[in-house]
């Protein structure tokens, strides 16, 4: 039987430097230039595509929104779980809340990719393309959409047009960035406040952040469906924003474990965090991969079983030619892979492991946002074929998301990487005595 000896000793008190460590630095550095490495390969690839098949760039665009979502949902849903913490309590926040703090404050690089996206909806939605009835019925005649497109088109013009769609975008950003800035601006104000003035504290950010949690699936639910869902006029689906909303979560929490492993290596991360901690971390990322396979299935079989035939082609287009094998790998990786590790006592417990696991469900994560983005078009529709652009669904969102850890990276630097007016501190410092 092997014994863990960490906890005999486990620190007492916090340490006096509570900044993030000196390697931070270097994690923004080597971000930086994987952003800029992998941004020069997406233009090489997007100009290569352009002479195979003069979709290098439509591809570019479709790659830069699954880059978008990407690290949406990094930004948004660390505004999330913050916000859960903050209502639900927990030692892990402690642990977590300046790692999700920093996540919110990148929300910044977001609405920037966000500006960019706009400038090029016409390569990727078709509502803005026939923004009109005589648009879509020119459309229709000349082979370019189908009658049900068409249907679809005409039918849900009012939310689905450039104006609107700017218009509630902006509103949505502007929600996000009023909460994460009120969040960042009261857990600072916190710590410089008396041990005594803790349960107002509690209450405070608990008042503001239950409200927050319905607003956030709102708005959260109106950008996914913006994003990616309209691009496929005809698709609907009531568990949706659900979806998205878990599958946040999910890459929330992997990203977060990851980061607090990691600064592990050096104070004050070495003294907090401790087996007891981390274990608990592993068990809530295996109740989120739980639930994301729970909600993916559910709709799938509600579709499948019923034969509905205005919803079974969307998951038609994602099976047959081809598609099957990444569907296919996509369950594998996003939920066998991690359900699996996850289930072990052992792995929750060790760094170097638990950190693997969450780099791959990172991983499965974009991996699955490929597989809900690229079949909405109709060059790949049912037909999953290698091209340049297919290429661009890596460098582009590396280097998008590389940029993000960059901005992340610094945003860890400019405050204390652990909340000390917080009821849990002395908790978290006791000496655990755990046999493994």
């Amino acid at each position: 039987m092997a014994h863990d000896t960490h906890g005999s000793s486990h620190a007492k008190a916090l340490p006096a430097d509570l900044g993030a460590p000196a390697f931070v630095d270097g994690w923004r550095s080597r971000a930086i230039i994987v952003a800029a490495i992998a941004a020069v390969v997406a233009v090489i690839l997007a100009i290569l595509g352009q002479t195979q098949d003069h979709l290098g760039w439509d591809h570019f665009m479709r790659a830069w929104m699954l880059g978008l979502v990407f690290t949406f949902g990094w930004s948004v849903g660390g505004l999330a779980l913050l916000m859960v913490q903050y209502v639900s309590g927990g030692k892990w926040g402690l642990l977590l809340r300046r790692p999700l703090e920093a996540m919110t404050r990148a929300l910044p690089l977001v609405f920037a990719y966000w500006v960019v996206s706009v400038f090029f909806i016409k390569h990727l939605y078709q509502w803005a393309m026939y923004t009109n009835v005589v648009a879509t019925a020119e459309a229709l005649k000349n082979g370019l959409i189908n009658e049900a497109q068409a249907h679809a088109l005409n039918f849900k013009r009012p939310m689905l047009n450039p104006t609107t769609y700017i218009v509630a975008m902006l509103i949505c950003f502007a929600i996000w960035g009023l909460y994460t800035w009120r969040l960042n601006n009261l857990g600072l104000r916190r710590d410089h406040e008396s041990p005594d003035t803790t349960p107002f504290w509690i209450k405070k950010l608990e008042n503001i952040s239950g409200p927050g949690i319905v607003i956030y699936s709102l708005t959260m639910t109106a950008a996914v469906i913006y994003w990616v869902m309209s691009m496929d006029v005809t698709w609907f689906s009531s568990v949706y924003g659900l979806l998205f909303l878990v599958g946040e979560g999910y890459s929330v929490l992997a990203l977060s474990i990851l980061t607090s492993i990691s600064l592990s290596k050096a104070e004050p991360f070495r003294t907090i965090l401790r087996t007891t901690e981390q274990h608990d971390l592993g068990k809530f990322s295996f109740a989120f991969v739980m639930l994301n396979i729970y909600l993916g299935f559910a709709q799938f079989l509600i579709i499948w079983s019923g034969n509905l035939p205005e919803e079974i082609p969307w998951y038609l287009d994602r099976i047959r030619g081809n598609w099957g094998v990444i569907i296919t790998l996509d369950f594998i990786f996003h939920w066998v892979i991690p359900f699996s590790l996850l289930l072990s006592h052992d792995i929750k417990r060790n760094k170097k492991r638990m950190m693997r696991v969450c780099q791959w469900m990172i991983f499965a994560k974009a991996f699955d946002l490929f597989w809900l983005i690229e079949p909405n078009f109709k060059d790949a529709t049912r037909n999953l074929h290698f091209s340049w652009g297919i290429l661009e669904y890596i460098a582009v969102p590396v280097a998008m998301a590389s940029l993000w850890v960059a901005y992340f990276s610094h945003n860890l630097k400019t405050r204390p990487l652990v909340q000390t007016n917080d009821p849990h501190v002395a908790e978290i410092l006791e000496p655990e005595h755990v046999h493994a």
